[in-house]
């Protein structure tokens, strides 16, 4: 964990977790899907985000939850988890710029290549 800490407070890098795909066969048929599925799954961070302030109850058996959370705040910004293209844009360019100088891409993929182009925008719970 210190050495993560110290990475990211000197690149302001963390490497991002997961990424949710939508077969392009279903794009085709529904455009509107990727930006639903973006909006619900920010709607669900919101909410679970949300559950964690709570502190009359702890929704995870952790012990100093509270505490963890504010310093996950404190490093990182009060939406530790972005997600979208905007907040996530240097993490992303990073990783295509590696993918490519290491050979698994012959070519630099754009980030914009990645996401269909309702996506771009990020939307607020």
């Amino acid at each position: 964990m210190a050495v993560a800490k110290d990475y990211f407070g000197k690149t302001g890098n963390f490497p991002i977790m997961h990424m949710i795909g939508v077969r392009r066969t279903l794009v085709t048929q529904h455009p509107w899907l990727p930006a639903a599925v973006l909006k619900a799954f920010t709607r669900a961070k919101g909410i679970c985000l949300a559950l964690l302030e709570e502190t009359s109850a702890s929704k995870v058996t952790l012990p100093f939850m509270e505490e963890q959370v504010k310093a996950a705040r404190e490093l990182m910004g009060a939406d530790f988890w972005p997600y979208g293209i905007a907040p996530n844009r240097k993490q992303l360019d990073y990783f295509l710029a590696q993918h490519h100088k290491q050979g698994l891409s012959p070519r630099l993929v754009k980030v914009e290549e990645l996401f269909h182009p309702t996506t771009f925008e990020s939307y607020k719970v």
